[in-house]
């Protein structure tokens, strides 16, 4: 993702913290380079107690103002009360939402979670990283929910995920509170961006969502109560696959005629 310009960026993660978290840092690198830099966020809704700690911390990243698809939380029904769960709503539906959003902002570059559901496997995690998949895809073709306005087809899709090796005292303290591990192999990592520059931007954003950093099991709390090197650590690289475009002309991989 490094780039002498620094493209566009869309992230697309599931719930309000999800963008600050896992790709909080290259957010904030790309605002600082004068890139246009956006996020939508899957679950609650726009008057949920959630939503003003997501408009801050998006205000901390610089990346405008939140996009909610408005969807309910697989595990919490406070967070769109009378919405349906992300996880039973209509695929086509949620597709369509999020191309609507594509199209509007243009990105060069998309980024969601991977597809195992981001070391815990949320099943919301997992869920938006199909509808991500899909809408990248659906939002260059015009025959495809033309109501949603002009097609738009993003110039890469990057899933921000977790390595074996890039794991290290988070295995520890998740597994502490209860929360499995699921990191994938280091081969599937094809992009890692340090961002110390921009780990204190990244810090405030997280402690933006305010509820989640009091709380012991969410990860906002757990990064809370460490010391600050530990948490430096642990903040200051990203982790990323890059899933489109695939393989080119040319590679061993690739079908032929």
């Amino acid at each position: 993702m490094n780039h002498p310009s620094r493209p566009s960026l869309l992230a697309v993660f599931a719930h309000p913290d999800d963008e600050s978290l896992l790709a909080g840092g290259v957010l904030a690198q790309h605002h600082a380079a004068g890139a246009r830099t956006a996020v939508v966020t899957a679950t609650w809704a726009p008057d949920s107690r959630r939503a003003p700690e997501l408009a801050d911390a998006l205000a901390v990243l610089g990346a405008g103002t939140p996009r909610l698809l408005g969807y309910n939380d697989a595990r919490n029904p406070e967070a769109a009360p009378g919405q349906p769960r992300l996880v039973d709503a209509s695929l086509n539906e949620a597709i369509g939402r999020l191309v609507a959003h594509i199209r509007d902002f243009r990105p060069d570059i998309v980024v969601t979670h991977d597809a195992v559901g981001q070391l815990t496997g949320h099943p919301d995690h997992v869920r938006t990283h199909q509808i991500t998949l899909l809408a990248v895809e659906a939002a260059g073709l015009a025959h495809l929910h033309p109501e949603a306005g002009p097609p738009w087809q993003p110039g890469a899709l990057y899933a921000a995920t977790h390595p074996e090796s890039g794991v290290g005292l988070l295995r520890p303290l998740l597994k502490e509170v209860g929360k499995e591990v699921l990191a994938v192999p280091d081969s599937y990592v094809t992009t890692s961006v340090d961002v110390t520059p921009w780990v204190d931007a990244k810090w405030r954003a997280i402690l933006a969502h305010r509820g989640e950093v009091a709380r012991e099991r969410p990860l906002p709390g757990i990064l809370a109560r460490l010391p600050q090197p530990d948490r430096t650590q642990i903040i200051r690289t990203e982790h990323f696959t890059r899933l489109i475009p695939g393989p080119t002309k040319g590679d061993p991989t690739q079908l032929t005629t």
